[in-house]
């Protein structure tokens, strides 16, 4: 049988025994895609060409950004109502390991102070994940939002973690909640951070201009571009 170009690395997912089968597990982020995203058009009108036009279906770049890495998911249902937040599903009782017993904190707004997040009237949420994560080794993850989840109420911070060796501690997510309108319930499971594991390199930064070869392949390449759909999708995606 033929081997992968690329064989598969894995994250391990560990949480304390008595959270087995309670806790929500990180899914592959190509699982946890939005209905929206299921159900939207490939084509839609645009008055402004006159004809159909592709969605950011089909854009790869876009849609792949969505599918790669893992989603970590909220641990219970959080009730939201005039500010306040609040959640009835009780955690099951500790034993060889404490944890936290809530699905979200705060920060303090002091620790935002100096940057656009810092307000007076309000704090930075955190929520809380339970699962501690471990990278293969040379491997860091990168934490930040789910990828154009525009439609939560709620942008997560990003961070980067040396997860091949912090990895028998949690690691929450601070968040800002942006929507001051929104009345209901996140459900247990939704999405709150996505992460990509990255690998740990040296990298440095050439600049070049154009020589009559690579302006020849770009002109050509744009040109095709603006005459055929899916260039990309069937040239170029891995």
């Amino acid at each position: 049988m033929a081997q992968p170009d690329h064989p598969a690395q894995t994250l391990t997912f560990r949480c304390p025994a008595e959270l087995e089968g309670w806790l929500p597990p990180p899914v592959p982020a190509a699982q946890g895609l939005p209905d929206w995203l299921k159900t939207m058009p490939q084509q839609a009108f645009s008055p402004m060409a006159g004809e159909d036009d592709d969605t950011v279906k089909r854009c790869p770049p876009f849609v792949d950004a969505m599918t790669t890495g893992f989603l970590i998911p909220l641990i219970c249902d959080l009730r939201v109502e005039n500010g306040e937040f609040s959640w009835d599903e009780d955690l099951p009782p500790g034993g060889a390991v404490s944890f936290v017993r809530s699905p979200i904190a705060f920060h303090d707004a002091a620790q935002a102070t100096g940057t656009p997040l810092a307000l007076d009237d309000r704090f930075l949420i955190k929520f809380h994940n339970l699962w501690t994560i471990q990278a293969p080794d040379g491997y860091a993850l990168m934490f930040t939002h789910p990828v154009n989840r525009f439609d939560l109420p709620f942008t997560t911070l990003s961070g980067l973690v040396d997860s091949d060796r912090y990895h028998e501690g949690w690691i929450h997510f601070p968040a800002h909640w942006h929507d001051e309108t929104f009345s209901g319930v996140l459900p247990k499971g939704t999405p709150i951070a996505q992460c990509f594991p990255v690998k740990r390199e040296t990298w440095t930064a050439r600049t070049e201009v154009f020589t009559e070869e690579d302006a020849q392949r770009a002109h050509g390449l744009m040109a095709t571009i603006a005459r055929e759909k899916g260039v990309y999708r069937r040239w170029f995606r891995a």
